[in-house]
């Protein structure tokens, strides 16, 4: 089985699906996944829950997935600089 990818869109093809939960590394705005983060916007999965370390900021990490509503769910120890992030929480359109 090659376990070797030329980019994240081809490494995900087949697995994404909308409801399903993302756990992602790094620290702060280090060491995350970029690429994939990329690859689930282009496919536009919905409905994501994400498990990491924060919620990235409004134009970086997560920040994009959250701006697009792909999200539904966010488990975090820290979500302090996200603006985006916030208000959907206030809003209730966030769990």
């Amino acid at each position: 089985m090659e376990k070797v990818y030329a980019n994240a869109t081809k490494a995900l093809d087949g697995l994404l699906f909308d409801g399903m939960t993302i756990a992602a590394g790094g620290f702060g705005l280090c060491g995350i996944p970029e690429n994939l983060i990329g690859a689930l916007l282009a496919a536009g999965t919905k409905g994501l829950t994400i498990v990491g370390n924060n919620a990235g900021v409004d134009d970086f990490g997560m920040g994009p997935l959250l701006k697009t509503r792909q999200v539904k769910r966010v488990y975090a120890s820290y979500v302090g600089e996200n603006k985006e992030f916030e208000r959907q929480v206030l809003a209730g359109e966030l769990e």
